[in-house]
């Protein structure tokens, strides 16, 4: 297992009966640029069974966050979903992923569109200081399917603005727009009908999507992916050809070509 250290699991918590989050130690040489993934798995029949996760907690934090779905008959998933506190994980050396603030334009606003678990990688840029040096308004979508679903929620609203250290800028510029396609719910329907019949902006009181101020990062289901790119594209928006290279907009292309 050279390729991979160890990690112990540090909380689990069950938002239902198919999606978890659970926290784990951090090696003291693990980098990463909040946005990235790491593999992380379990060895089962004396191999390792690795995916890519992205990481939700911020990098100044002494843990790892994860977010996840339960797959009945995932290979991992099956089994990662009945993880206790004092359990042991595999996690690979290196972070990865082109979901990072330094691959987008100097831009005004800043929107994370987000489905299901695509929220992960948007918790620790939201809880990143640099974020809000570089833009005037983070404005974070997440679609989801069940109000349960909606991970984070109560600390996205009530604790992160009561940061210490990121409570004023979190109060002053995040805007959390949830919506919920299955329930009843404040704000219903798909996340880009949401912003294609301009209803998000009548909610958040904001202008519509303008490429010569905007910035967005995308992360979600396949077809969420394809369905916002070619909105932006539609728009004007330019993406981001590849890591370390600006655009107007991103999306983790690991998850994307899968």
């Amino acid at each position: 297992m050279a390729a991979f250290d160890e990690v112990q699991i540090l909380d689990v918590y069950h938002w239902n009966d198919t999606l978890f989050s659970f926290k784990t130690s951090r090696h003291d040489s693990l980098r990463f640029r909040n946005g990235h993934f790491v593999m992380i798995g379990l060895e089962v029949d004396a191999k390792p069974l690795m995916r890519a996760y992205s990481i939700a907690s911020p990098n100044y934090e002494p843990y790892l966050e994860f977010l996840s779905i339960k797959v009945p008959d995932g290979p991992l998933t099956s089994r990662l979903q009945h993880v206790q506190v004092g359990d042991r994980l595999l996690m690979g050396h290196k972070t990865v992923g082109t979901l990072v603030i330094d691959d987008l334009k100097p831009g005004n606003r800043l929107f994370l569109f987000a489905t299901g678990t695509g929220l992960a990688p948007f918790m620790s840029i939201i809880q990143d200081p640099e974020t809000y040096e570089r833009f005037e308004t983070v404005i974070l979508i997440h679609g989801v399917r069940l109000v349960s679903e909606l991970a984070y929620a109560q600390f996205i609203r009530e604790t992160l603005p009561r940061h210490e250290l990121l409570g004023d800028m979190v109060s002053r510029q995040l805007i959390y727009y949830p919506t919920v396609t299955r329930e009843a719910f404040t704000h219903s329907g798909r996340l880009t009908t949401a912003i294609e019949s301009g209803q998000l902006f009548v909610d958040i009181r904001q202008t519509a999507l303008d490429p010569a101020s905007d910035r967005v990062m995308i992360c979600g289901s396949p077809a969420m992916l394809k369905e916002s790119a070619l909105m932006l594209d539609r728009r004007g928006f330019q993406i981001s050809p590849s890591a370390g290279v600006q655009g107007d907009y991103v999306i983790e292309r690991a998850f994307a070509e899968r």
